[in-house]
């Protein structure tokens, strides 16, 4: 098995990166990332992993390996995501869903409800519940969509905010677990040619999944997908009250909070590999 970047060029001639490691024959797990990171968020857990399902870690463009699109939006990406499996004929999935992954996964989701073996869910929006108010100024601007309300809903794309994804808010003792390195390095690509500018278009298309969120409750109460909740209790960005929000359409989800920020694999890697090992294999967690 391996989990080195590869590359896919696509219909739209962009390059997406992606990680694959495990079985093809087995069943798939989409990882989906969120911001600041990209597929090596996943490195951690793509080995435990691999040995029960064939596991499947895009950067999503503009992030890690894979280019920025001319035109960034969630629905983009999903088409680039939906080429990408294609190409892999991945066929039934479990699907990951964090953060900027989840307008991506949601999307996959529910354009195809059958080919959906459950979700994974962590951190990651699908309710205004867990909007709190670190999102006042990204709400202003959707509202208003000046170049002073763009400027204050983007202020969080420099090194500083990059760093505070990982570790504000997290109690100092965990924070001391990650690498620093890992977040200079998500700086690095994100000072990249064009990808500033795709981060701040992608603020802007937030605002349009959060517009979806009805009709994605629907799809939730509809096809009840099995799903397994995985949330870092410190995270600033997304409220604990979201866990509940997604505990009222999934009712029969598992759910774990856990002692840990926005990028919980980073400190909680082995107990989130356990935890999703049990769900993808039928088994109880130890």
């Amino acid at each position: 098995m391996t989990s080195e970047l590869q590359r896919l060029r696509l219909s739209s001639g962009t390059e997406l990166a992606y990680r694959v490691a495990g079985d093809r024959a087995a069943p798939a797990l989409l990882l989906l990332h969120g911001m600041p990171n990209s597929s090596s968020g996943f490195r951690d857990i793509i080995g435990p992993l691999a040995r029960h399902v064939y596991v499947v870690a895009p950067d999503l463009p503009g992030s890690g390996g894979s280019d920025a699109l001319a035109q960034p939006s969630f629905e983009a990406f999903t088409d680039g995501i939906e080429e990408l499996l294609a190409a892999l004929e991945v066929g039934r999935r479990y699907i990951y869903l964090h953060d900027y992954g989840a307008p991506v996964g949601l999307s996959l989701a529910m354009r195809y409800p059958d080919m959906v073996h459950g979700l994974i869910i962590q951190n990651a929006h699908a309710h205004r519940a867990g909007m709190g108010p670190t999102w006042a100024d990204v709400i202003d601007f959707w509202t208003a969509p000046n170049p002073r309300n763009q400027a204050a809903a983007t202020a969080h794309l420099t090194l500083e905010g990059t760093r505070e994804q990982y570790v504000k808010g997290v109690p100092k003792e965990i924070a001391a677990r990650i690498d620093p390195a890992h977040w200079i390095e998500d700086w690095r690509v994100l000072s990249l040619p064009g990808r500033l500018e795709s981060q701040r278009a992608l603020v802007a298309d937030y605002g349009r999944y959060v517009e979806r969120f009805d009709e994605i409750a629907v799809y939730l109460k509809r096809h009840q997908p099995p799903a397994l909740l995985l949330w870092g209790r410190h995270d600033i960005y997304f409220a604990l009250a979201e866990v509940l929000a997604w505990m009222e359409d999934l009712p029969r989800m598992e759910a774990h909070v856990l002692d840990a920020g926005h990028l919980l694999l980073e400190t909680h890697s082995e107990q989130a590999a356990r935890l999703m090992t049990a769900f993808v294999t039928g088994r109880a967690a130890a």
